[in-house]
């Protein structure tokens, strides 16, 4: 295929639009059902490249959700607790423990599920049934992977009535060295950000504190490839193999990390007893229940929700007081945290000591480092400077 007609660019009234090879030869992808727009291939060609680095990376399998050309989050294929099972809707799907695959959708579709709802899908390895069987009860655009097999690809041809775009990419293909894109008429050109995210990028530990466990390195690799695919400035949480936060596209860093540690605290509070044993009837759907357990987590809606507690529960639930998340929030450690940019003030760390972090990567090089470090050392936080920048446009 040589090229692919799109039913409109970003807008409806950008037509015509497509996606075609600048030397004509091949498109490196086949459509094996439906009719992805122009948004889904941005979207698909992006988060394959993060799965396709996170398992270079690790030797594991990785999947992503993503919405709007940034990821909600990204995982590699580790075993999921009974208690996580539950928060993400996954404890009733047979064979989850002997798929790494579906184990890495499953968290990250289970991350930020409100920001998911409607998600791309990407993922590293041939997509099985069990992966499938998840995705087919999930409100998502569609799905890109090297292949699937002959249960799942007729699993996946049957979700929005049998419209599901599906891609499958060849994970040999390399793209040139350079890329172009235009904008108001004028052409850039650059090198491809080809630079290897890997455990030795974090061996400049700057801090008074120099561990960084297995599991912290491989946390932070999963937060810096992550943060390599997400539209700048961007920050993120990361713990237990995925990422748990994502701050994207925000003008101030301290938004971003606050934006994120929100979202790691939320994934964090869904895990709570309170949360896990929310009295659900059985006719309220998914997504009803992501969001009203947001609401139930929120400061602001959690009144709201109880004074309507009825059209969601069989019993009224009690408060989760803010007394409560604070205590719980407060008890956690062993969080990661990276971003794409050098930390130019301390509020940043302030802020992810809250949520838990223990160890953070990123580039340095701020005239403020020093500072930053401090804070770092009051908190025993150990910091790699890794060097380089990663933003994403």
């Amino acid at each position: 295929m040589k090229e692919f007609e799109l039913k409109y660019g970003c807008n409806p009234n950008q037509k015509p639009a497509k996606i075609y090879m600048k030397d004509g030869s091949d498109l490196p992808i086949e459509i094996l059902n439906g009719r992805p727009g122009y948004i889904n291939f941005l979207d698909a060609f992006n988060s394959w490249q993060l799965v396709k680095e996170i398992k270079a990376a690790l030797n594991m399998p990785a999947a992503a959700s993503f919405k709007h050309v940034s990821p909600t989050s990204a995982a590699v294929g580790i075993k999921l607790s009974d208690k996580l099972k539950k928060a993400c809707f996954v404890d009733d799907i047979e064979g989850l423990d002997e798929s790494p695959l579906a184990c890495a959708y499953a968290r990250a579709r289970g991350t930020d599920r409100m920001s998911s709802f409607g998600d791309f899908i990407a993922l590293s390895d041939i997509c099985d049934k069990t992966t499938a069987m998840i995705i087919k009860r999930e409100v998502s655009d569609g799905i890109i992977a090297p292949g699937y097999t002959d249960e799942a690809l007729e699993i996946l041809k049957s979700k929005r009535k049998g419209s599901y775009n599906i891609i499958k990419i060849d994970e040999n293909y390399v793209p040139e060295e350079t890329e172009l894109k235009q904008v108001f008429g004028i052409t850039f050109a650059q090198r491809r950000n080809n630079f290897k995210i890997d455990a030795d990028l974090l061996n400049n530990i700057v801090t008074e504190n120099k561990t960084l466990t297995e599991e912290a390195k491989r946390d932070l690799i999963i937060a810096l490839i992550t943060l390599k695919y997400t539209q700048s400035n961007s920050v993120c949480y990361a713990e237990d193999g995925q990422a748990i936060g994502v701050g994207a596209g925000q003008q101030s860093r301290i938004h971003c990390t606050r934006l994120a540690g929100n979202k790691a605290d939320i994934w964090h509070l869904r895990q709570c007893d309170k949360v896990l044993n929310l009295p659900f009837k059985d006719s309220v759907g998914r997504p009803d229940r992501d969001n009203a357990i947001d609401q139930y987590i929120s400061e602001e809606d959690n009144d709201e929700l109880l004074e309507n507690w009825e059209d969601f529960f069989t019993v009224k639930p009690e408060k989760l007081t803010l007394a409560e998340k604070k205590a719980y929030l407060a008890s956690l450690h062993g969080v990661a945290l990276a971003s794409d940019a050098f930390f130019p003030f301390s509020d940043n760390i302030e802020r992810a000591r809250k949520s838990g972090v223990d160890y953070i990567a990123e580039p340095g090089g701020s005239v403020r480092d020093d500072i930053v470090i401090d804070c770092c050392n009051k908190y025993n936080i150990a910091m790699a400077f890794t060097g380089m920048r990663l933003f994403h446009h």
